[in-house]
């Protein structure tokens, strides 16, 4: 989906006249830091700012309305922010306004890439056609802008021991980003990830994510911590531990989220100690959790329609941020490294395979669907998927259609489709089995297409077990058309032990998806001793 710059103008999209009169260079990423053009280091002063959803809406994107923007972008400049990172962005709303808004005042903006509907589940992971669309929808929404310091392709979606399988997915996620961004003309903009402060995984989900291919590994990393409470220092906080544990670290790592509300008012005496020459050789800044109020109270600014108060919180940052000014350390001094580390084996507290998902095709699941026989029949809900799949694949084997990222790593062909695409392929594979295309009216013989050209390589590929690698092209890696809905939920903000009461999010949000997580399910039926017929025929 390679858009030029003239194409997303004449779209609407971006103006060209913003453009040229940006006031802030691109930052870049060599070796473990950011850097300025200038050559000297970029450190992120940073808030997070994503606004609470109002009404039936999912989410608010917080760089689409100008007025908005204007009204906040004073008291970020009075907080002395350089750095605003967005958890959500509608990819068809233009941003044009807010991104000129920030760089005219000098404030790069940090963007995930998932949204409240559409992310990596971590109980359930996969990494769809769906998801890479979405995905590179909001690259290809927001690349054009000088402004963007970088893309976070996942927050918080391992959260303990019990879940590293899902690191695969995400790791797959960057990987596919990342060539996107090649692949599509866009400027080099870094792709990271955003993890919790956990204790067990915190070591090995650091070294996972920066081992193995250079264009594997994450081009940045970022930690959501919340020890440092009150006057703390940078011993009883474990700051001090935790730069010794990433002095070794290929890529910029910074705190993505940070600000303990154990002891308020908040005096966020933690950035004198982030920006202190003890942790500067290793971090490049940090994330204030957050701008605004909201049901968790962590925000520095209430708002109500266009008026904005500022809370006790606000004129400590203010005062810390603007009284730190790290070293100009200048590119030509340092000693640049730009590899990843080997990759270490699986141990306890960590299981996550680095045989990594696929690539999500749309030209390769295109041509698994239309060349079924059996399929699901018009009339069948996509809420009725999941007694389909329960059946079946109790009576035959689904490998082809599940993903498990627990080393070493087993990925069906088709584990990256959507999830009437894969109903289909099972119900044809039983139907080529064991006959009989009806099950109970949910399923109807249609004439298949016949496979030749790139289809029938693919399927060849497949293989008759349909779990073998398929090997395409870049541009053969189309993304889908459609809107995203497998294994829809998401996390915004993070919380160690001592933030946001030990939970996953101040801003946590979930929908209820009409996909079915086939994962899970073809997980669960596999352990059915004798099978256990849902639906019967």
């Amino acid at each position: 989906m390679k858009l030029s710059l003239l194409s997303l103008a004449a779209a609407g999209l971006v103006s060209l006249g913003n453009l040229v009169q940006a006031s802030v260079p691109p930052v870049h990423v060599d070796g473990r830091y950011f850097w300025n053009k200038n050559g000297t280091r970029f450190f992120i002063k940073g808030i997070a700012y994503q606004p609470d959803s109002n009404g039936d809406e999912k989410y608010v994107d917080p760089l689409a309305d100008k007025s908005t923007c204007e009204r906040d972008v004073k008291y970020l400049k009075e907080l002395s922010v350089n750095t605003i990172r967005v958890y959500s962005v509608n990819s068809s709303s233009n941003h044009d306004d807010c991104m000129k808004i920030f760089d005219d005042n000098g404030i790069y903006v940090l963007s995930d890439l998932s949204s409240p509907d559409v992310s990596i589940n971590g109980k359930d992971p996969s990494w769809s056609v769906d998801l890479f669309k979405h995905y590179t929808d909001v690259v290809d929404s927001l690349a054009p802008y000088n402004n963007v310091l970088g893309f976070i392709a996942g927050n918080e979606v391992v959260q303990n021991v019990n879940n590293t399988d899902a690191a695969a997915f995400v790791k797959a996620a960057v990987r596919d980003v990342k060539q996107y961004i090649v692949n599509s003309g866009h400027r080099q903009i870094p792709v990271g990830y955003s993890t919790n402060d956990e204790q067990e995984t915190r070591v090995p989900m650091s070294h996972y994510f920066d081992c193995g291919d250079k264009a594997d590994i994450v081009d940045f990393y970022g930690i959501n911590i919340y020890e440092w409470c009150g006057d703390s220092s940078i011993h009883s906080s474990g700051y001090d531990e935790r730069t010794k544990e990433f002095q070794n670290y290929t890529v910029p790592v910074f705190f993505s989220e940070f600000g303990c509300i154990q002891v308020r008012p908040r005096k966020f005496t933690e950035v004198k100690a982030l920006f202190s020459d003890e942790m500067t050789d290793v971090w490049s800044g940090g994330v204030a959790y957050e701008y605004f109020q909201a049901a968790n109270k962590y925000g520095v600014v209430s708002v109500s329609g266009d008026s904005v108060s500022t809370l006790t919180d606000f004129p400590h940052l203010s005062s810390m941020y603007a009284s730190v000014q790290p070293s100009p350390t200048q590119s030509s001094s340092m000693s640049l490294t730009s590899s990843g580390q080997s990759c270490a084996a699986t141990q306890k507290a960590w299981k996550a395979a680095t045989d990594l998902p696929p690539t999500p095709s749309e030209d390769v699941c295109e041509c698994m669907d239309k060349t079924r026989q059996c399929v699901v029949a018009d009339g069948v809900d996509s809420s009725d998927y999941g007694d389909l799949f329960s059946y079946v694949c109790t009576k035959i084997d689904c490998d082809a259609i599940s993903a498990n990222g627990t080393a070493p790593g087993k990925y069906g062909s088709f584990s990256y489709c959507d999830s009437k695409q894969k109903l289909n392929y099972v119900l044809d594979a039983y139907y080529q089995q064991k006959g009989g295309c009806d099950f109970k009216g949910s399923a109807s013989s249609v004439s298949a297409a016949s496979a030749t050209g790139a289809c029938k390589s693919y399927l060849s590929a497949a293989g008759s077990s349909g779990t073998k690698p398929i090997s395409v092209t870049p541009d053969a890696n189309a993304v889908s058309k459609g809107n995203g809905t497998d294994n829809m939920s998401s996390t915004y903000g993070g919380g160690g032990s001592n933030g946001k009461n030990g939970t996953t999010s101040g801003h946590q949000k979930s929908a209820a998806s009409t996909s079915i997580n086939t994962n899970a399910l073809v997980a669960l039926v596999s352990m059915v001793v004798g099978g256990v017929a849902v639906l019967c025929i």
